[in-house]
């Protein structure tokens, strides 16, 4: 019997009960046409309040493939998708979110891509997003945009979690101990060669998004503060430049004082904005570096990334 490559599809779940007999559905289908394969489903839930749990310890009653890691309350996206790659033993993995705006369809696709390429990373590119505000595809574009400006580690734009990664890149990613995780960002900063796979994306299939714009935003931080000392840098430059405003200032003051003191007085406008300016120079600096001081004290820590409190294999 000659072997089969092993592939291991990580879904984390948050809440999804109303699209996952749908999603069951379709990665069954698509798992029917990788007949030289052998096949994992790894459920996340991320701590779900609803039937999530339920519905999955369903599947497994009657797949010996479906592997379900319950935590013990809601970590996040990044710890489910961690939670997903350090328990894979596929020799290669792919990363889906359980919302199905990533058609599992193109799965089989990916894979012929990494057989006849070999490249350790093929990530899902976007060229349409369905069912998403402007809003969001504006920020997710400025996002992108924005860290490949300040990183010194290029980043794929218009790109999510959507990826498939091989084995060299698994027990890589193994090896990271840094929490939180901007698991794109590392997997980018790893250096194995990486090609887009265009596809179309589609609305969600039921429900609404767990991804609010607050968790947005602090995955956004993350992803900036991980891979970029240049926010610090930008608070030196404009703390310089407040130094240099208040000094044209005090020149001016002085002038006056000198050669027309009778405008003195009228410049108290000028001292108020110097003032505002800098004092906002100083908020926005002491804020980046207190970011990166909580990255740093949560470091410090050594607290787990996530805990599970129920597994079924």
């Amino acid at each position: 019997m000659g072997y089969f490559m092993k592939i291991s599809i990580i879904i984390p779940c948050y809440n999804e009960e109303e699209v996952l007999d749908t999603l069951y559905e379709r990665i069954n289908k698509v798992s029917e046409k990788l007949v030289n394969y052998e096949c994992e489903f790894i459920f996340v839930n991320d701590g779900s309040k609803d039937k999530t749990e339920k519905i999955i310890e369903n599947f497994s009653v009657n797949d010996n493939r479906v592997k379900l890691f319950s935590f013990s309350r809601n970590f996040g996206h990044q710890a489910a998708v961690s939670c997903g790659i350090h328990n894979a033993l596929g020799d290669i993995a792919v990363i889906i979110d359980a919302d199905l705006q990533d058609p599992p369809e193109i799965i089989p696709d990916m894979i012929e891509e990494y057989e006849n390429s070999k490249t350790p990373i093929i990530y899902g590119k976007r060229i349409s997003r369905k069912g998403e505000s402007i809003f969001k595809k504006l920020t997710a574009s400025i996002f992108y945009r924005l860290i490949n400006l300040l990183s010194e580690v290029k980043f794929p734009v218009d790109t999510g979690d959507f990826r498939l990664i091989d084995k060299n890149v698994i027990e890589a990613y193994k090896s990271f101990g840094e929490n939180p995780k901007y698991i794109r960002g590392l997997i980018s900063w790893m250096g194995f060669e990486q090609k887009a796979f265009e596809y179309e994306r589609d609305a969600r299939a039921a429900g609404n998004t767990k991804y609010t714009f607050k968790k947005m935003l602090k995955l956004a931080i993350t992803g900036i503060l991980s891979f970029s000392v240049k926010p610090l840098r930008i608070s030196l430059f404009f703390g310089i430049l407040a130094i240099f405003i208040a000094i044209g200032f005090s020149i001016r003051v002085f002038y006056l004082y000198l050669f027309d003191s009778q405008e003195l007085v009228k410049g108290w406008a000028s001292i108020i904005i110097t003032i505002l300016f800098v004092g906002g120079v100083q908020l926005i600096s002491l804020s980046v570096i207190s970011e990166y001081l909580a990255n740093i004290f949560n470091e410090m820590k050594k607290r787990p990334e996530y805990i599970i409190k129920k597994i079924i294999k």
